[in-house]
């Protein structure tokens, strides 16, 4: 493998280009899946609910510039953020690289193919059940991932 493809093994994610962080966006869209926070705890939920923005045949975001005024809730990950990451899924790549661990084998950095996060079955598409302008708020607690 070139010293480019490896950046995220040389770098910290402060280091790290605006094009070498976006590329370790492995595309899963799981952050666009609704969470919810336990007011006392701080725990997170994952819902199954999720944003309606998304594109479910590319599993992107189809408004990804203006993503942040259209979903006031959207979070733009940035790597100033880096220690509250604990939120995102077990399998995100900023996760992962924030917390020394490897790619998985299905990330496109190391697949070459944008299609195998979605092939692998790690995607939002095996996760969600409706999207959030389908439903009202308050109901987003029934779809609580267990």
């Amino acid at each position: 493998m070139a010293a480019q493809e490896v950046f995220w093994r040389s770098k910290s994610l402060q280091e790290m280009s605006q094009n070498e962080w976006e590329s370790l966006c492995d595309g899963c869209a799981l952050c666009c899946l609704h969470k919810l926070e336990d007011e006392d705890t701080k725990e997170v939920f994952y819902t199954s609910v999720v944003c309606h923005l998304l594109d479910f045949e590319t599993c992107r975001c189809t408004k990804y510039e203006e993503r942040c005024s259209l979903v006031p809730d959207c979070v733009k990950l940035t790597p100033k953020d880096v220690d509250a990451f604990h939120w995102l899924p077990p399998t995100c790549s900023y996760r992962l690289i924030h917390e020394g661990k490897e790619l998985p084998e299905w990330h496109p950095l190391l697949s070459g193919d944008q299609e195998t996060v979605i092939a692998s079955g790690a995607s939002v598409l095996s996760w969600y059940d409706v999207k959030d302008n389908e439903i009202d708020e308050e109901a987003f607690v029934d779809y609580i991932i267990e």
